[in-house]
């Protein structure tokens, strides 16, 4: 197996990538800060003195506020595509409240004989402003542009879900590929940046008056300069391929293309959330996927031939805990009964069902087991309780849903699901730590990313799909007691997905002629 590397190790091999990462997180954070304070500030101002105004502001920003930020950043996408925009967007929104509820609450808490006694010395509107109350509700202003930016820090490592960049693309690689260094690498300079940006804040906030006052006429320009940290991605790009944070880190993945290829393409890091609609929009021309993905059929996309093998076999299996096995004798029979039913085609139908048609996974695995004549009506039983788990993509959810429903309908078993688990290190922890009894894996996944064979072991096995199956099941039981079970039949292996016309356009069939494709243009 391959040697443990030391965090300090992985960062100085990443260093530049993670220093890249770092601006441009820096360079997020403050273009939306620098927006939600040119905005901010000048409403919380306007509604100092205006109470209908100010409740209805503040709800507003309240609300914007309470958005999970996922789905903040999922509402963008289709008004604003995919990159820094709403990314910028969404973290301006986080952004907002803070900085004009506190210019609000600092301008409201002035003491009033003060501006009376300004004005009684014949000071305008203009003058009370500048001169009294932006100077004594300063502290309080800068608290909220403080908390602002903390939130934003945080928030800004999620921009790497739509291909955004930042120190995000670390923690979701790191957390898809069971890579506790990348997470690190990820997770520890964002948070020495919230921490540094709140320290230099709380100095300027902490001035005497006349330096606050000098500081608080910098802080715009120190702003702009860190938002020139950012770069914006080069839509002039010929070719742009888009892929996740799990497959750039894989060997089987843009590694292995670039070292058994030669390919070479510019990328951006982002979610399979979106990553289908951006090809078909036009705006990514290559992206990783899965063979038998619905929304290959939805959005008219190919995949391309993998002629040198770089993709090892992923056959579908579940992955169960042996005590579990033990403890409950009737679950293995039972979840085997799926073993050999589903092919390629099959699955891809089911998923396309899913993401693209919308229908709900229980529905869809309802209408399976009843073609198959699988399907039993739920006996309610309490012979004992499994706990099934999944990762967080719709053909996990239609398999969970088909186990569902064959242990309750074969057995007196009670089901717990826990759907969603992200990636595998999540899904894999929980089942490792008996949170969970079984969740559906794949042989590539478990070979490549849990068990990280040597090359000489890669090289025995050759990429057959029976080899596969038996070392990473005999070595699964050996390291961890947890048993594969018979493969489900169909293989979701990794490919490279193009759109139809544009492929056929350019005359791309394989990777190999991705690549011809690429280093001409």
């Amino acid at each position: 197996m391959e040697q443990t590397q030391s965090l300090w190790g992985f960062m100085v091999q990443q260093s530049d990538k993670l220093w890249a990462q770092t601006l441009a997180h820096i360079g997020l954070t403050c273009i939306s800060l620098l927006i939600a304070v040119a905005i901010g500030l000048p409403l919380g101002i306007w509604i100092a003195d205006r109470n209908r105004a100010a409740r209805a502001i503040l709800g507003v920003a309240g609300v914007l506020q309470t958005i999970p930020s996922i789905a903040l950043l999922g509402f963008m996408i289709p008004l604003l595509g995919i990159g820094a925009m709403p990314a910028i967007a969404a973290l301006f929104m986080y952004a907002l409240l803070p900085v004009i509820r506190n210019t609000y609450t600092g301008i409201r808490g002035v003491d009033a004989a003060v501006t009376e006694s300004a004005r009684a010395m014949g000071m305008n509107t203009r003058q009370v402003l500048m001169q009294i109350q932006l100077p004594l509700a300063m502290p309080v202003i800068l608290a909220g542009v403080r908390t602002a930016t903390v939130i934003n820090v945080g928030v800004a490592t999620l921009a790497a879900y739509i291909a955004a960049g930042g120190l995000g693309e670390f923690i979701f690689g790191g957390i898809a590929l069971n890579n506790t260094n990348m997470i690190l690498a990820g997770a520890i300079p964002a948070a020495l940046l919230a921490i540094i940006l709140d320290f230099l804040l709380s100095l300027i906030q902490k001035a005497d008056f006349k330096k606050m006052r000098k500081a608080s006429l910098v802080l715009p320009v120190l702003l702009l300069l860190f938002s020139s940290f950012y770069i914006f991605p080069n839509a002039q790009q010929k070719i742009l391929g888009g892929f996740t944070p799990e497959f750039m880190g894989r060997e089987d993945g843009y590694l292995g293309l670039k070292s058994k290829y030669g390919l070479n393409i510019p990328t951006v890091v982002i979610s399979d959330a979106v990553m289908y609609k951006a090809a078909f929009e036009k705006k990514l021309d290559v992206i990783s996927g899965y063979s038998t993905d619905g929304r290959l059929k939805a959005f008219d996309l190919i995949t391309l031939e993998d002629d040198r093998r770089i993709f090892p076999p992923y056959y579908a299996a579940p992955l169960v805990r042996q005590d579990a096995l033990e403890r409950l004798p009737d679950l293995e029979g039972v979840l085997n009964l799926l073993a050999g039913q589903i092919n390629d085609s099959v699955m891809t139908d089911l998923n396309y069902r899913v993401d693209y048609l919308k229908q709900l996974p229980e529905k869809v695995a309802l209408d399976f087991l009843m073609e198959r004549g699988l399907y039993k009506v739920s006996r309610q039983g309490k012979s004992g309780v499994v706990r099934l788990g999944s990762k967080i993509f719709a053909e996990q959810y239609i398999l969970i849903q088909i186990y569902k429903m064959l242990i309750e309908g074969n057995t007196n078993m009670r089901v717990e699901t826990k759907t969603g688990l992200g990636g595998t290190k999540i899904c894999f922890d929980a089942l490792n730590n008996n949170e969970i009894d079984m969740y559906p894996e794949y042989t590539g996944t478990g070979l490549l990313v849990l068990l990280k064979p040597t090359p000489a072991q890669m090289k025995q096995l050759d990429g057959s799909k029976e080899r596969v199956f038996d070392f990473v099941q005999m070595e699964f039981e050996k390291q961890y007691r947890l048993k594969w079970l018979s493969p489900i039949g169909f293989n979701n292996a990794y490919a490279l997905m193009m759109r139809r016309s544009q492929a056929n356009e350019n005359q791309i069939k394989t990777i190999s002629d991705l690549k011809t494709f690429a280093d001409k243009n």
